[in-house]
């Protein structure tokens, strides 16, 4: 039989079959988180934050011709390309395992011995268990169908570890070593990509190692190993940092000392390297020096690899809209590949959490491009802590992570931590619950999708044997309905991990050398990433996708784990029956096992609800309007909408966690589409880096609100008067009060229509309010200058999701307009609600918008919805629908009032996801009552109620009683219980009575016995 062309064409199959899965669970349009900034900047090559992927970019670039000049198919198109890119990963593990399991049969890497019928069978099973095993595990699928750089990353890996095996069959050959450069120039590309394919590296020192030794001994193999990575550090900083940093040097000292022009450094130290790289190859041919040879070769290969970023340079001159930093020389350059703005963590040395800081000392120079000249904008700065430990693992003060390291690891208040509480939060928490949770997610099951914190009720890894899952995780029995239907909850019975583990074994014992091989490539894309993320308590989201190519190489044991069980079985029949019975029984214990249960929960092809939501934030705002966001999710997607579908494009996105840089804020004040500059009015020389970075509140007792004008000069003053000397002699500006206020042009807000028909006898003479915070970046500079330089010309809204304290104080003058806030010189009276923040609203406008504008995602229809679009259904219940019917009974208009709660009844999904939801849902139940919808009313109830009386049964079980999520959630359900009873008491239905009266009987003791 001819090995090769099987090998090949069932290479293939696998990379069609994978693909057309991908294809089919493709998301139709943008998804959450990065995705939208990463289709919006691939579509008009703009530049994606740090540190930036343009090779990921430009292909997908390639990816949206194919939607054939139709804008709403882009997204989905450059889906399909990380579909493409993750079926021909499959394809390489296939070709990888199979290399493995002939070299087990063959006893070493040769590509002409024929390979028995019988062995081929086994191998070819082999490939085919643990590819598509991989093709359908929860990380690698979840990447797979959407526009992210993972997938094309995975390619990255799985091409490099597939050529250094094909490198080992032909090394004898002549010209075999043009495998080791097509290594480096895939790794050089892939620093576009993302850089998890360089921790490739020290196993594929290890396969040359023991490719090219005659006698193979322990210190070699340390030797090479430490080769390797002494490999990967030179490629992660030498060659990613350090080349860079001295380009940027280079340039510092070109136009700084030599008064040449920007760029004229950079182009030398480029040529000096490229010189350095043909002499030096040219030497070693003509000395006759093959190592050299190689290694120059491939230096080079990888640098020309790497030389992807030049885009980024390219298009940060021409500055698109998108423009992240603005690296458009060498030092912003640099600091945009060091990710500076995302800061460091300690690694080797670092605080404790509760340290006491000690010293502050400058570190280093950070350059700026001033006219002419590179200028010091600012100094680095370290710090010195009164406590202070190698490896620091609980180092972070920030926000809650000081109180969940101390109830973590069971400190007292005052009890200071000890290196052993430091490796107990490592082994504990970042290797066993970032990390090992991951795995068992992958390889045994998953609990739900909840995002995991340490609870047993969330994120975790199940198996579905009950009796193990309810001894080690507790929380796996009177499990609830919701619980047991969750589209996510999948059980794979260990049987890929078991199969994994047995392929493990097998594969040590047949071949130590190759298993260690691809044990070095578990650990290195593994536990290796938990040793350099350094990882701290809650995460914004969940993090596996960085540890996808552990799984990988696990991936070829399962697959190694069939010629295990074709092993065990050839005691008891043929060789070649037991190749095809092994093969059958891995495939069902892994592909068909993982797909099966997966499906449901990584099919997207349902999903619009994150460009929809995009749309209705837009939506929501006045034509011309300048719209803040804060986060991730309720920004990427609206850039996604407007530079791609060009939806409401006069609209100005302006995200605060941006506006605190320089380059942001200089950007605002650029017209961007059909939008205009920001009014912001102040020089760029007055916030360039370093100067203003942040001013510091200190209160000087000023008697009385002062205009925001004023305080404005006085924090953009150059003028010593206006400035406050520091200790160590800088003079710095200050904010003198929190206490401000701005005169109200009414003429101005009644010709621009800033408030609804109606109010206008609401509005103030002047707005007075309290600034919220203790310091002023340039996001709260840029928004005080907006209030004194708009009078009303644009209408300003904050997105519903934007945390209060960046209101800056104004919250008693946002007027909701649906998923918009826009600020009214209304006093609106909500400094004064004893329950928190709450708008008043413009109930005829969000009405028109609900019945008109807004769109739902297909929430009502979608088999299965994910965490980041289930957590907006109680504000769509509460705020959107809840309220507006409740304000339009309040205004005597019923039939308006019905209106909304049928459309709210049609288009919010028909289950419940989580113990927030059916409290969220009483405002709109009581207004079906009394608009006559009591049908629908009674159906939600009672769905309602059922789902707070299995899950308050599932909390209270014995196990879960001190849980701490299940202390949440139970006081969420008696907080819904206890409103269920007024609605149902008001409505008289009584069924719903009945209902919550039961549950109030059976719950009874939480009330004191009632």
């Amino acid at each position: 039989m001819n090995y090769n062309k099987i090998n090949n064409l069932l290479g293939w199959a696998c990379a069609i079959i994978a693909t057309l899965a991908y294809v089919l669970t493709a998301e139709r349009t943008a998804s959450w988180w990065d995705c939208g900034e990463f289709i919006a900047s691939a579509y008009k090559m703009q530049i994606v934050h740090q540190p930036g992927a343009p090779l990921f970019l430009m292909v997908q670039n390639l990816f949206s011709n194919l939607a054939l000049g139709d804008k709403t198919q882009i997204a989905f198109w450059m889906n399909i390309g990380s579909a493409v890119c993750s079926g021909l990963t499959i394809m390489f593990l296939f070709w990888s395992i199979t290399a493995l399991g002939r070299k087990v049969f063959l006893g070493k890497a040769d590509i002409n011995a024929p390979l028995p019928e019988g062995d081929l069978i086994r191998v070819m099973g082999a490939g085919l268990v643990g590819a598509l095993a991989y093709a359908f595990t929860d990380t690698f699928w979840f990447s797979a169908v959407e526009s992210e750089v993972y997938a094309m990353s995975s390619l990255c890996t799985a091409i490099v570890f597939w050529a250094i095996l094909k490198w080992e069959v032909r090394a004898d050959e002549k010209g075999a070593d043009r495998w080791l450069i097509l290594i480096a120039y895939v790794m050089g590309l892939s620093i576009g990509v993302h850089l998890l394919n360089l921790l490739v590296i020290p196993a594929i020192a290890l396969v040359i190692y023991f490719r090219r030794t005659q006698q193979v001994t322990t210190k070699g193999v340390f030797k090479s190993l430490a080769i390797g990575v002494v490999v990967l550090a030179f490629v992660l900083w030498g060659v990613i940092q350090y080349l860079i940093k001295f380009a940027a040097f280079s340039d510092l000292f070109f136009v700084n000392t030599l008064g040449l022009g920007f760029g004229t450094g950079v182009t030398f130290f480029a040529l000096l390297i490229v010189g350095g790289l043909v002499y030096g190859i040219w030497y070693s041919v003509k000395k006759v020096k093959p190592i050299l040879n190689i290694v120059l070769i491939s230096l080079g290969f990888v640098i020309f690899g790497y030389s992807s970023f030049a885009m980024i340079l390219i298009r940060a001159k021409a500055n698109p809209t998108l423009n992240n930093s603005d690296p458009d020389n060498a030092f912003s350059f640099l600091s945009y590949l060091n990710r500076e703005q995302y800061g460091d963590e300690p690694l080797f040395k670092g605080r404790f959490f509760d340290a006491k800081l000690t010293d502050v000392f400058e570190s280093g120079n950070i350059y700026r491009k001033d006219k002419d000249k590179y200028v010091v904008a600012k100094t680095k700065t370290g710090y010195k802590y009164d406590r202070e430990t190698l490896f620091p693992r609980i180092y972070s003060e920030k926000g809650d992570h000081p109180a969940f390291y101390r109830q973590y690891l069971g400190l007292g208040p005052n009890e200071q931590p000890t290196f052993a509480d430091n490796l107990k939060f490592f082994f504990g928490y970042q290797i066993g619950h970032m990390y090992g949770r991951y795995f068992m997610w992958n390889f045994a099951g998953r609990q739900n999708d909840v995002q995991g914190h340490g609870s047993v009720l969330e994120g975790n890894w199940i198996s579905g044997i009950k009796p193990i899952d309810n001894a080690l995780l507790g929380g796996q029995y009177d499990l609830s309905t919701s619980e047991k239907e969750n589209a996510a909850r999948n059980t794979y019975f260990f049987l890929p991990l078991l199969l994994g583990l047995i392929g493990a074994y097998w594969h040590f014992g047949k071949n130590q050398r190759d298993a260690g091989v691809v044990f070095l490539l578990f650990f290195f894309t593994g536990l290796a990433i938990v040793l350099y993320l350094n990882q701290t308590p809650f995460q914004p989201r969940e993090r596996d996708y960085a540890y996808a190519g552990s799984f990988y190489a696990f991936s070829i044991w399962v697959g190694l784990g069939v010629l295990a069980l074709a092993d065990f079985l050839t005691k008891k029949i043929p060789a070649k029956t037991a190749g095809i019975a092994a093969s059958v029984i891995g495939l069902f214990a892994g592909p068909v096992l993982l797909a099966s249960q997966n499906w449901d929960d990584h099919d997207r092809s349902e999903k619009f609800l994150a460009r929809d939501m995009a749309k209705n934030y837009l939506e929501s705002c006045a034509p011309n309007a300048i719209l803040f966001t804060y986060g991730d999710n309720d920004t990427y997607p609206l850039w996604y909408v407007q530079e791609v579908e060009g939806f409401r494009t006069d609209v100005r996105v302006v995200n605060l966690s941006l506006l605190s840089s320089d380059w942001y804020m200089r950007q605002m004040l650029d017209k961007v589409n059909d939008a205009d500059a920001l009014p912001i009015n102040i020089d760029p020389e007055k916030f360039k880096d370093g100067v203003r970075d942040v001013i510091y509140y200190q209160d000087f007792q000023v008697p009385g609100h002062i205009e925001v004008r004023d305080l404005l000069d006085i924090m953009l003053s150059d003028n010593q008067q206006n400035k406050v000397q520091l200790q160590g002699g800088d003079w710095v500006n200050l904010l003198p009060t929190k206490n401000m206020k701005l005169t109200v042009d009414k003429s101005a807000v009644l010709a621009n229509n800033v408030v609804p028909k109606g109010w206008e006898a609401s509005i103030v003479d002047t707005m007075e309010w309290t600034y919220s915070m203790n310091y002023v970046s340039r996001a709260e500079l840029s928004i005080m200058a907006m209030l004194v330089n708009n009078n009303w010309k644009r209408p300003i809204y904050f997105t519903t999701t934007t945390p209060e304290v960046n209101y800056i104080g104004l919250d008693k003058y946002l007027v909701s307009e649906g998923f918009a806030m826009r600020l009214m010189p209304i006093d609106t009276g909500n400094n004064d609600s004893e329950e928190g923040f709450a708008p008043v609203a413009d109930v005829d406008g969000i009405y028109h918008n609900i019945i008109n504008k807004y769109q739902w995602g297909n929430m009502s229809k979608s088999s299965y919805l994910d965490p980041d679009s289930y957590r907006y259904i109680s504000l769509y219940v509460s705020s959107i629908f809840g309220e507006t019917a409740q304000n339009l009974l309040h205004e005597g208009k019923k039939e308006e009032a019905r209106k909304v709660v049928v459309n709210a009844y049609e288009n919010m999904p028909k289950k419940v996801y989580q113990m927030s939801e059916p409290m969220s849902y009483v405002l709109l139940i009581d207004a079906m009552y009394k608009t006559g919808e009591s049908a629908k009313a009674k159906e939600i109830a009672l769905r309602n109620l059922t789902f707070i009386g299995e899950n308050m049964r599932y909390y209270t079980s014995n196990k879960l009683l001190s849980n701490l999520g299940s202390e949440r959630n139970v006081r969420l359900g008696l907080m819904g219980l206890q409103r269920y009873k007024m609605v149902a008491d008001e409505s008289k239905d009584s069924d719903v009575q009945k209902a919550v009266d039961g549950l109030l009987k059976e719950f009874g003791y939480f009330f004191g016995g009632q």
